[in-house]
Order: structure tokens, then sequence, then C-alpha cells
């Protein structure tokens, strides 16, 4: 049994190397720091091999396999819950760029100065894991995430630097990022417009951002919606009709079924939400 100190189901931190593709972190994303020694393990069928400085990253860890360790290896690893961590982060974020690469190699090699700052970023996460009493807890935790994610996109992005994407998988991948980044999922949220826009088909498009990302095109294209959404429901002016016609939903009750299902509120509700108690 994996030794976790844990709070409720969306925070866990462990030193346990095995303990990474325990079931129950299979909704989570998992940030895995070796401090010394040498491991591997299996994930998306490719295997990765990892040392002291390498960083892991991998979300829904559910497709790992095959771990092995060496008997000098130590590890520290967070994990958080998935959708937690990236609604923290703005949906034009290096994030999605980078959540691309890291599907296709979660491993980071990191400098000494990046590992230390990581290590302060995961003690700092475990100190307050405990004081789940706060009535702002979550927010306290979104913030410490918040800082660790940075750090970490700090040295993936010097990572990426040297890498060119060329062929044509990774050019679709970077044009649907790069339309989808102007705002357009405003009124445009259908698959089939960013196929004809690619020049594609709705079903290679599908294919190959699954394949290259691990998420749907749709999954992208709501990611970038659900700001914009937000912003315009937090303008009192604008109405619920409003908003629906600037939108582009074909009716008002389309517009308050997709705020529900993203928001988990009707867009009445949500307003309500945000007034002060």
């Amino acid at each position: 049994m994996c030794n976790f100190a844990t709070m409720e189901v969306d925070f866990q931190y462990s030193n346990d190397f095995y303990a990474m593709n325990e079931k129950e972190l299979s909704h989570t994303c998992i940030h895995l720091l070796c401090t010394a020694g040498e491991g591997s393990f299996v994930f998306n069928e490719h295997c990765y091999h990892i040392k002291k400085n390498d960083l892991v990253v991998i979300p829904y860890p559910d497709n790992v396999s095959n771990l092995a360790a060496h008997s000098d290896l130590q590890v520290e690893w967070f994990a958080a819950d998935y959708k937690f961590l990236q609604n923290l982060l703005p949906s034009n974020n290096y994030s999605i760029g980078g959540s691309i690469s890291l599907n296709q190699n979660p491993v980071i090699k990191l400098t000494d100065e990046h590992v230390c700052h990581l290590l302060c970023d995961f003690h700092r996460i475990r100190e307050r894991m405990g004081d789940r009493h706060l009535q702002f807890y979550r927010e306290l935790m979104g913030s410490l995430c918040l800082t660790m994610m940075y750090d970490i996109f700090e040295a993936h992005a010097q990572r990426d630097t040297t890498d060119t994407q060329t062929d044509r998988t990774a050019y679709i991948v970077k044009q649907l990022m790069a339309l989808l980044a102007t705002g357009i999922s405003r009124t445009e949220r259908d698959v089939s417009y960013y196929a004809e826009r690619l020049n594609v088909s709705p079903k290679y498009l599908s294919a190959t951002i699954k394949r290259v990302t691990g998420h749907t095109v749709t999954s992208y294209i709501d990611r970038h919606t659900v700001p914009i959404l937000k912003d315009y429901l937090d303008d009192e002016r604008l109405s619920l009709t409003q908003i629906a016609e600037r939108m582009n939903f074909a009716s008002l009750s389309y517009f308050s079924r997709y705020c529900t299902k993203h928001l988990g509120l009707s867009p009445s509700e949500y307003r309500k939400s945000l007034q002060p108690k």
C-alpha cells in the first residue's frame, strides 16, 4: 500500500514510485521528481527511463504501466485532480501547447536550479494539505499549484526551444491552437468549421488531435469558450438573450444547457453566485 498524505481526492503526495498508477489516481495529473537513482515506466506504449533531476508530468496516469525501479531510486510526487489544475490556467496559456508536447514525451530534464524551485513548491503544497479547515482552502491550494505549474512551464519551455516539429500532424495541431487563440470559438464551436479552415475532414482533425494530444477537439474548443462565456456573464449590462446572440447560440435554451454543462449552473444561477452574500 502506498503511503499517501491526502486531502479528500483532489490532492495526494507520496514518495512511492510504484503508487503512480494506483486506480484512485486515474482522474489526476501526476508530477513526479526523481531525486536519486534510476527507474523506468511505459506511457502511451513508449518506454521512458528516468534518473536524478528528471521530472515526469503525466495526466490521467492510468496509461502508465511496467513500472521498474533500481534499488537506489528516490522520488517525490504530487497529484491533483486534472480538471482542477486545468481550470487554474487561462485558456491561451502555454499549458495547451505544453500539454501536447508532454503527451508525446512526459519526461523533462531539469537543472539543479529548477529542481530546487520545484522541491520547494512540492513541500509547500505538502505542508498546507492538512489545512482543509480553512475557509479558502481550495483557493490557497490552487495558488500553490499554480506556482508549481509555472515553474514546470519554465523548465518545459526551455526544453522545447530546440524542438522543430515540421510534420503534418504537428502543423495541424498548431494551426488549430492558433485559430482558437483568436477567440473565434465565441461564435464557432463546431468541429466541422475548424476542419474546413484547416482543409481537412472533421474525422481526420478529430483523430489527429486525439492521437497527438490525448484530448478531443471539442475539449479544446470548450476550454477557449468557457472563459469568454464567464466574461459575458460577469457583465451585468448584458442580458442573457444578448449573450446568447453574441455567442451565436441557436436558442436561449441551448445557451442555458451549455452553461449548465460547463459551469455546473444555469446562466441565471451563475450570475446569482457572483452576488455578494
